[in-house]
């Protein structure tokens, strides 16, 4: 007879304090083998998340200048009014399409040379009561759809050629006001990114690409003036003056109010 003693059982509840033990132990050595390993956030990136903020600051500004080209859309908010853009740019000019308060048009310069496009509606000289003259609206109507070459002695061509000069155009939207630091890691259209901002976001926002060149990608411009996105860097487009019969010279000066 089995005395209770040696019953199988018996040894069976005195071995499971050891085999606890003998778990728990292998438990914590795989949860401190899995803290060793955690992902490290800039496993695949090209590094730029390990920088100082001036660092990758400099390193975007310095990416956007090297490029040929960059296409820039949203929208930028200047003296109270706001724009909506969407740009291609190259040193020698651009071509796009710009919404304000009077409405649409196209933007397109080749070297020193000016053109603006628009239809009929955007010519017409409102005063204000939704009323033009007889004068404005031939006018208007002869402007219609056709490229008009912008005058260099125009008032409106200097501010104009500013949205197609890629140089002028980034070195100010780059900048960033105030003391500079990094801000989350996100993405922007798929890509990777972390953020840089200037005094606490309130100087402006800049995101900057971990994937490939360290180029900005998005902006979010300081006084909640407007919000940029930067694309399709170096990527090649064609930019040609308009032909003979879609362009029009209006003469010394555009139809102003």
């Amino acid at each position: 007879m089995i005395s209770p003693g040696s019953h199988p059982l018996g040894r069976a509840r005195k071995a499971a304090p050891r085999t606890t033990a003998l778990c728990a132990g292998l438990v914590a050595g795989i949860t401190a083998l899995t803290g060793c390993s955690s992902p490290d956030p800039d496993e695949g990136t090209n590094g730029v998340g390990k920088l100082s903020a001036a660092q990758i600051h400099a390193k975007a500004k310095k990416a956007a200048g090297a490029s040929a080209t960059v296409r820039l859309t949203g929208s930028l908010i200047s003296e109270g009014e706001t724009f909506k853009l969407d740009m291609q740019l190259k040193e020698d000019g651009g071509l796009g399409k710009v919404t304000s308060k009077n409405g649409e048009f196209q933007l397109m310069r080749v070297g020193e040379q000016l053109f603006l496009k628009a239809r009929a509606d955007f010519w017409t000289h409102d005063k204000g009561d939704g009323k033009s003259t007889e004068a404005d609206s031939e006018a208007a109507d002869k402007l219609d759809g056709m490229f008009v070459k912008v005058p260099e002695g125009d008032p409106a061509y200097k501010q104009l050629t500013t949205f197609t000069d890629k140089d002028v155009l980034l070195e100010g939207l780059l900048t960033l006001h105030g003391k500079v630091a990094t801000g989350d890691r996100g993405s922007v259209g798929g890509t990777r990114t972390i953020a840089v901002s200037g005094d606490g976001g309130a100087g402006g926002t800049l995101d900057v690409s971990l994937e490939g060149t360290a180029y900005p990608l998005r902006l979010t411009r300081a006084g909640d003036a407007g919000e940029l996105r930067m694309r399709d860097w170096n990527e090649k487009f064609t930019l040609k003056a308009p032909a003979e019969d879609e362009m029009v010279d209006y003469g010394r000066e555009l139809p102003s109010d």
